[in-house]
């Protein structure tokens, strides 16, 4: 009887074994002996996890979208709040957190709810600065859908800000970009970030 479990990896292996090496060579830089029992599994571990959280390379978010279109005569706000986003900053490769509020309004065509948290993971899962997922997000929409309008905010934690640098532990950084009516219409505008919960001043 097998008391353990099948673990399958779904990893490029020669990829996984080129940044272990470099990895280990990190950690020697760092002066840490990557030969000790602790470390010995670990650079295959970080390469791994790299991987996976930059996995947004290989997924076509415009597709994601185009998967599960529908057309359906409903013109009002649909919106998709509280997203969570973990994404590494481009600059330090440290994780930013957060969460994500988008809304739409259809112009004949919905998606499929689940989609939209999809392709902000698709783009989250790069090396990524803020400002850019954040439009992104709304470029994907808008070019797909082609909607009445979209809203994107995202709310994230830099570690980068956290650990190092300034070291502001609680500071938070608030994004926003809006195209058609929420661009052009102050109450659309208003409605959605009554909604989220989010004040822009």
């Amino acid at each position: 009887m097998n008391e353990g479990y099948l673990k399958i990896d779904q990893y490029d292996q020669e990829c996984v074994a080129k940044l272990a090496e470099h990895y280990k060579a990190i950690l020697s830089l760092l002066g840490e002996d990557p030969e000790r029992e602790g470390l010995l599994k670990s650079p295959e571990r970080i390469a791994k996890a790299m991987l996976f959280v930059t996995n947004g390379y290989d997924l076509d978010p415009e597709s994601i979208l185009r998967s599960a279109l529908f057309h359906e005569d409903y013109k009002q706000m649909v919106v998709v709040k509280d997203i969570e986003v973990y994404s590494m900053c481009e600059h330090h490769m440290m994780p930013f957190v957060g969460k994500a509020h988008v809304a739409y309004i259809p112009n004949g065509t919905i998606v499929g709810l689940s989609k939209i948290p999809r392709i902000v993971d698709a783009y989250a899962r790069r090396l990524q600065v803020q400002e850019r997922l954040t439009r992104e997000i709304k470029d994907c929409i808008q070019k797909t859908l082609d909607p009445l309008g979209v809203a994107v905010v995202i709310e994230a934690q830099h570690m980068c800000m956290s650990m190092r640098g300034v070291q502001k532990q609680n500071a938070i950084t608030t994004t926003s970009d809006f195209t058609g009516a929420f661009m052009n219409d102050p109450k659309t505008r208003e409605e959605f970030m009554h909604i989220i919960g989010v004040n822009l001043h």
